[in-house]
Formats: structure tokens, C-alpha cells, sequence
């Protein structure tokens, strides 16, 4: 016993020399290694916006009232280009642990078409077997889009406003041609009058006369008549145009329930990623936890460990496992969540299939993305059409209080069995019509107040929102530069700690550590490696929200022509 416990001394100092020599080296090996290592852009995924040569087509859009042209002039963009040329490239972690389901997929390949939903909307499932969940399906982040796309509830009731806001569009240009009404009728009678006029003349004359009709007869009347209003001092037209801004603003609505869609899948799909990421570092805590109660059992067997030690590692481990339960529980949640939104069948669960990785770069400066933001931002030019909606109703109310013109004709068909004169007659008829509305008691006037009043609440709804686009780029922004700087002191401090548990170990097997610092080398490995998915994920969620913020990715100008 003596002759072991002297060879674990003696390979114990010699391993923490040779230890400390690399702890001291790494700081600045890894402090190099960070600079040197750059992002290939084959394998990170760039949006469209984020490219420099983007600012190009900003320079041909218009800008807002608020905002200056000089803001983008030319010589100010090539500096900010050659600012963000400079930029440092994004720290490497493709070499982070990842769940054992995560197998990258290629971009263009579609989802599976069983991941589409019934077809029947009013499904009500009766059976158990009807929800049972009988697999999960790996999807890559596209994929998912591509799924919210097809499958969103949301996006589809969206589509059916717009269409519901186009045949309202039609239901007012049909004013624009005349009005044609065909009426006939065929009226069968037999006249009491008649009936009784003829007893008189039998019991005067004692015969019919000659001239009396039959008291009963079958008329048939056809009309066919048109109505064209002639002038309307702009009413029509006002109609028209206000249904046309209406349809604007149902296309502006789909737009921003399509970045949001495309949000609300990217943070759920992130959600996955950070549960199975938890889980996997739960279950290396529990696998450390299980190696160190090992070391704890076999010291005490030796004669050179305690009983203390075994029971704290005992703890730690049934900490550790308490930690995995709550993992699974919060990763099966968060599939589910992702179902919900992307609408897949009932029986079908999904996982995330890529890696967890730096989603791209963000190249604009903030001033640069905040006029941006102005100029895409659906909500900003909704608020700009309620304003156009409301001007185009004014119109059309104050045209009802002056004079309406029109033109109406008609030809109709008249015949009458029994007889002998009338026949098969027809007749015409053709005009001019004015209809003036001299006085409805001030019930006009009240609603074009009422119409101003909206006007002017859209200017100010315009100018809250403009508010919220910024401090929502602001907070995104700033987010994502916060979050980047964290991955790179993360990625350090992971393999820092993967040192520190390694030594920590080293030193409780030789005896000159004690329990206590392997636990806490285990608890600073676990949270580094927790840090660090935080780290990546909150960078990944913030580049997502200033992608919404800016309402400028090709996912919209991808699916557009589906609506």
C-alpha cells in the first residue's frame, strides 16, 4: 500500500508540472487560435440583406419623410463598407459537442411530404391511436420554414383576409358598369267586378253583351331595365380607391405574418436546439458525476479515501440526474412547440437536424440598418395606407351630400289571353335621373369627423410605431454584438474548464486533492458548457429578431408569389 500510494505522489508531480506548463500556455495560445480562425462563407449561411452589395439597391428606394438621402450618400457608404470589411470574422465552434439526431441536411432538400397536415380542417380526433406519437422527424431550420409556409394556420387565415379584402375590391368596381334588371311575370285572374257585371246585363238584357270580356285572363309582363349613375363627384372613385388600399393593406398584413412566422419557427426551432443541447450536457454531468463517485468508491477501498467523499459524490450525482429529467422533460415540450406552429400531423414529432453553430454575420452598421428598417418595415406602411383608407372614405361621404346622376331605361313585353285587341304588346321607356339629399340631419358631417379622426390616429400610429421599429433594432442589435463577444469568452472558458476537471481529477486519484475541488471542476465544466450554447443560441435568436426588425430576409421574397 505504502509502495502505490508513493508512485501515485511521484506520477502526480509529474503530471501537475507538466499541467501547469500547458495551463499557463493555453490563454494565449487560444487567444491566438481565435484570431486565426475565420468562417468560410460556403459554410455559414449569409442573408441576401446582409450583404455589402445590398446597400447598392437601398440607394434606389425611397425615403421615408423622416429620414435624409444624404443618410446613404456615396462616400459615406464606401466607408461603412470598408468598416465592415474589417469586421472580425465569427469565432470557430464547429468543434462543439453536438447531439448524436443532429446530421446536417441540405439546403434545398424539401420536407417530407408526409409532414403535411390533414386536409380536413374540422378533424376532431376520437382515438387514442389518433395522437399517439409513432415517430420523430429530424427537419433542418429551412425546412421548417418551408413547413410554416404550407402548414401555418395563421399565415392561411392571413390569405383568406386577402382574398376575402379582393372580392370586396370587385363588389365596388362593378359600380363602374351599368346595372341591367330582367324582370317577367305571368299573373293569372278571374275578376268578381266582371263576373258580377255580366249578371247584370243577362238579367237587364236577358243576353251578354257583345263587348263584355271574359272575367278571366292570363297576363304575361317581361321588363328588362338598365341604371348607370352618370356623375357622382368622385364618390365612385373614392369607393374604389379606398377597397384598393384595403387590399394594399391585407398584402402589407401577410407580409408581416410572414416574418413573423418565420420569428416565431426560428426561435421554436432554436428552443430545440438549446433542449437537446441541455440534455446532452446533462448526461456528460452524469457520466462525470458517475466517473467521480467511481474515483470516490475505489479511494475508499484503497484506504486513502472517506466515506464523506463517496456520499458528496453520490449527491452530485443524484443532482446531476435530477437535472437530465428536467432536460428531457423541457426537450419533449419544446418539440411540440415547433408542431404547433408548423402545423404537422398529430402523430409526428420533431427534432432539430442542424448542428448548433453561428447562424451568420450582420455586416450594416446600426445607423444603416435603422433606415432600413424604416423603408421595409410592413407595420410602418400599413399605418401610411389606414391614412390613404381614411382620405378615400372622406370623399365618398361628402360626395353623398351633393346632387347624383343617372341614366335608366327599359323595354317591356305585355300579353293578355282573352283578348282580341291586345295581343303580344311592347313599350320603352328612357331617361334621366337626379337624387340630392338635401338634409339627413347632420348624420353625414358626423361621420366624416369621425373619418378625420381616424386619420389623424393613423399619423400617430405611424409615428409610435417608427418609435418601436428602432428600439427594436437598437435592442437586437445591441443583443447581437453582445452575444457574439460571449461566444469567444465561452469558447475560452470551455476549454479551460475541460483542463481544470482533468487536473482536479488527476490530483483527488494521487491524494492531494480532495472531493470537494473535482465537484466544483465538474459544476464550472457543466455551466461553461451551458454558457457557451447560450452563448451561440442567444446569438442566433438575436440575429433572427434583427432580421424581423429589419423585415428585409429572402425568405420573404421567396414564398411572396405563393400568396
Amino acid at each position: 500500500m505504502t509502495r502505490l500510494r508513493d508512485w501515485m505522489v511521484i506520477s502526480l508531480t509529474a503530471a501537475i508540472a507538466l499541467n501547469c506548463v500547458e495551463v499557463q500556455a493555453t490563454p494565449k495560445a487560444l487567444g491566438k487560435d481565435l484570431t486565426q480562425k475565420t468562417v468560410s462563407e460556403g459554410d455559414r449561411v449569409v442573408s441576401k440583406q446582409l450583404t455589402v452589395e445590398s446597400l447598392d439597391s437601398l440607394e434606389a428606394d425611397p425615403v421615408p419623410p423622416d429620414s435624409s438621402a444624404a443618410d446613404l450618400a456615396a462616400p459615406e457608404v464606401e466607408s461603412r463598407q470598408a468598416q465592415a470589411s474589417q469586421e472580425p470574422d465569427l469565432p470557430d465552434v464547429s468543434d462543439f459537442l453536438q447531439p448524436s439526431g443532429a446530421t446536417p441536411i441540405a439546403p434545398d432538400e424539401p420536407a417530407p411530404a408526409y409532414l403535411d397536415p390533414h386536409p380536413n380542417f374540422l378533424r376532431f380526433p376520437t382515438r387514442t391511436e389518433e395522437v399517439e406519437i409513432v415517430g420523430t422527424q429530424p427537419i433542418s431550420l429551412n425546412q421548417a420554414l418551408e413547413l410554416a409556409v404550407r402548414n401555418n394556420l395563421d399565415l392561411q387565415q392571413t390569405r383568406v383576409n386577402l382574398e376575402r379584402s379582393l372580392a370586396s375590391l370587385r363588389e365596388v368596381q362593378a359600380d363602374l358598369f351599368p346595372s341591367l334588371n330582367l324582370s317577367s311575370n305571368v299573373t293569372w285572374s278571374d275578376s268578381a267586378n266582371a263576373r258580377l257585371s255580366i249578371r247584370r246585363q243577362e238579367e237587364t238584357l236577358g243576353e251578354r253583351s257583345p263587348i263584355q270580356t271574359d272575367p278571366t285572363s292570363t297576363t304575361w309582363n317581361t321588363e328588362l331595365r338598365a341604371n348607370y349613375t352618370l356623375f357622382d363627384f368622385g364618390g365612385r372613385s373614392a369607393q374604389i380607391a379606398a377597397a384598393e388600399a384595403q387590399v394594399r393593406n391585407a398584402e402589407l398584413q401577410i407580409e408581416q405574418q410572414l416574418e413573423q412566422v418565420r420569428l416565431q419557427v426560428s426561435e421554436a426551432y432554436y428552443d430545440i436546439q438549446d433542449a437537446d443541447m441541455s440534455v446532452l450536457i446533462s448526461r456528460s454531468a452524469v457520466e462525470n458525476a458517475q466517473q467521480s463517485l467511481e474515483d470516490a468508491q475505489d479511494l475508499e477501498e484503497a484506504g486513502v479515501g472517506t466515506r464523506f467523499d463517496v456520499l458528496r459524490a453520490e449527491v452530485q450525482l443524484a443532482n446531476e440526474e435530477q437535472a437530465l429529467n428536467d432536460a428531457l422533460a423541457n426537450q419533449r415540450v419544446a418539440r411540440r412547440r415547433l408542431a404547433r406552429v408548423l402545423n404537422v400531423p398529430q402523430s409526428v414529432d420533431l427534432a432539430a437536424a442542424d448542428p448548433v453553430d453561428l447562424a451568420g454575420v450582420w455586416e450594416l452598421d446600426l445607423e444603416q440598418t435603422i433606415i432600413l428598417a424604416f423603408r421595409n418595415r410592413a407595420e410602418l406602411q400599413q399605418q401610411l395606407v389606414d391614412r390613404d383608407i381614411a382620405q378615400e372614405q372622406q370623399r365618398a361621404v361628402r360626395s353623398q351630400g351633393l346632387p347624383q346622376f343617372s341614366l335608366f331605361g327599359s323595354a317591356n313585353l305585355v300579353s293578355t289571353s282573352g283578348d282580341d285587341v291586345g295581343g303580344l304588346t311592347e313599350g320603352y321607356s328612357a331617361g334621366v335621373q337626379m337624387q340630392w339629399n338635401l338634409f339627413d340631419g347632420g348624420a353625414r358631417a358626423a361621420q366624416v369627423r369621425q373619418l378625420e379622426l381616424e386619420e389623424e390616429s393613423a399619423e400617430v400610429r405611424f409615428s409610435d410605431a417608427r418609435n418601436q421599429v428602432r428600439v427594436e433594432v437598437e435592442e437586437s442589435y445591441y443583443q447581437l454584438n453582445s452575444s457574439l463577444q460571449n461566444v469567444s469568452r465561452a469558447t475560452v472558458a470551455l476549454e479551460l474548464a475541460e483542463e481544470s476537471l482533468d487536473l482536479a481529477r488527476l490530483r483527488f486519484s494521487a491524494g492531494i486533492g480532495t472531493q470537494t475541488d473535482v465537484i466544483a471542476a465538474q459544476d464550472d465544466l457543466t455551466e461553461s458548457q451551458g454558457n457557451l450554447v447560450s452563448a451561440i443560441l442567444g446569438y442566433n435568436r438575436a440575429l433572427a429578431q434583427l432580421q424581423r426588425a429589419v423585415s428585409n430576409y429572402p425568405f420573404t421574397d421567396e414564398i411572396q408569389g405563393r400568396f
